[in-house]
């Protein structure tokens, strides 16, 4: 394998990394798949069902389909959103990705265990990439290969973006961890200790999303089924944060505290994409690596799998027309598509999840139909929704009331009495 030449070496099989190479693939160009074999990545597991049509993922490929979501407020209010057009899919990472990187070998990618090492020298046409076979921590000669174009789809501590990119290593980021535990049955019920919390006992149809800043003082924490297993987790940058004792008192909260553990995971998730994607002759990002999780929700999948998708268009198109200018077209490509949602979704988290007092309020404008329907309708279809600007425009009232604090925490108006 030493100095063998590919069109295409995509390191990391996540979601980015393994759309990327599937797409690239069925072009007819060769393409190496590089995955670190057992890598597991800390995620609640939600995907809409646009991500299902855009990409042919077949609905049997979901553990469960969730119906509502609660929001628990601070204060432990908690206000139900069901789901009246659709559903949201439910994934475990472990075999969903699995399932993507096998679907790229099938369309003709090669697969290949290892960890990458580092990039070496371009002869203008081509650059080296170096990695070690096999497992982690297996004692390996190192294999070095060739490629016209390398796409780092290997997380937010992308080593190919450090090695590659300016600026990469300034990624913005949350740390997130989760436990992946047994869901509670017949033989293993849920827990009423005297910590067991109501509002937040587990329904195998419905995503709890928790604001509290004791479990999460800067995102949020999360109890999402995946039918036989839930994830149970929280995200923050907050330096020195406790997270794993948070993730400990939410298991207790919500009476999972004596459910069998399967796994643990922690790992950054970005928060803004990064200002550069590629260095203008081999090298392009994609998924964490690029920054492409939305702020405020953190969902990650189906925009990784829709930034890997451009990245290979455009690693595509650089090949066809020989010329490596065109990688600068992925990053442009998907905020042209995705950038206002991306905006949005960012002005939301640094005010409303600034302290546990907005992040009532918060939870509150969540009980508003107009906020629900275009909430569920944004979300299932990958889209801001335009049809409808006077529900927009009533939000936008709502929202002002709140952010002048002439809404109150029940979701109604008042107003100060006059001086006399």
């Amino acid at each position: 394998m030493n100095h063998k030449m590919y069109d295409c070496v995509v390191v990391g099989g996540g979601p980015a990394g393994a759309t990327a190479a599937k797409n690239l693939a069925e072009r007819g160009l060769s393409v190496m798949l590089l995955d670190r074999a057992g890598r597991i990545k800390p995620c609640g597991g939600a995907v809409p069902p646009q991500m299902l049509r855009d990409f042919e993922v077949p609905r049997d490929v979901l553990e469960a389909e969730v119906t509502s979501a609660r929001m628990v407020s601070p204060k432990n209010n908690a206000v139900d959103m069901p789901i009246e057009i659709g559903y949201v899919g439910m994934v475990d990472r472990g075999t969903f990705d699995e399932w993507l990187r096998a679907r790229a070998e099938k369309s003709g990618a090669v697969r290949q265990d290892g960890t990458f090492v580092s990039l070496g020298l371009s002869d203008g046409d081509t650059r080296e990439v170096t990695f070690n076979p096999g497992k982690k921590g297996q004692t390996v000669e190192p294999v070095t290969v060739k490629a016209r174009y390398i796409i780092g789809a290997d997380g937010a501590k992308s080593k190919i973006g450090r090695a590659a990119i300016k600026g990469a290593e300034k990624l913005q980021s949350v740390f997130a961890y989760h436990e992946i535990i047994e869901a509670p049955n017949a033989s293993a019920p849920i827990n009423y200790s005297e910590d067991f919390n109501p509002a937040l006992e587990a329904d195998p149809l419905r995503c709890d999303v928790v604001y509290n800043g004791k479990l999460s003082p800067d995102f949020y924490s999360w109890i999402f089924p995946h039918g036989k297993t839930i994830s149970v987790g929280t995200g923050t940058a907050v330096q020195g944060f406790g997270i794993r004792e948070a993730v400990t008192q939410l298991r207790k909260q919500s009476g999972l505290d004596k459910a069998r553990t399967i796994r643990t995971e922690g790992a950054p998730i970005p928060m803004k994409p990064l200002k550069i994607w590629d260095d203008g002759k081999h090298v392009v990002l994609a998924g964490d690596a690029a920054g492409v999780v939305a702020p405020s929700s953190g969902e990650g999948i189906f925009y990784a799998m829709t930034c890997g998708d451009m990245v290979a268009d455009t690693v595509a198109k650089a090949i066809e027309t020989n010329n490596p200018a065109c990688l600068k077209l992925a990053r442009k490509t998907f905020l042209k598509k995705h950038g206002k949602v991306f905006w949005v979704l960012g002005i939301m988290q640094r005010f409303w999840y600034h302290s546990d007092k907005r992040r009532e309020r918060f939870v509150t404008m969540c009980a508003d139909a107009d906020v629900q329907r275009l909430t569920w309708e944004s979300y299932l279809n990958k889209k801001l929704v335009r049809r409808d600007p006077m529900a927009h425009l009533r939000i936008f009232v709502k929202d002002v009331g709140h952010l002048l604090g002439i809404t109150s925490e029940s979701g109604k108006t008042t107003t100060k009495p006059t001086q006399p």
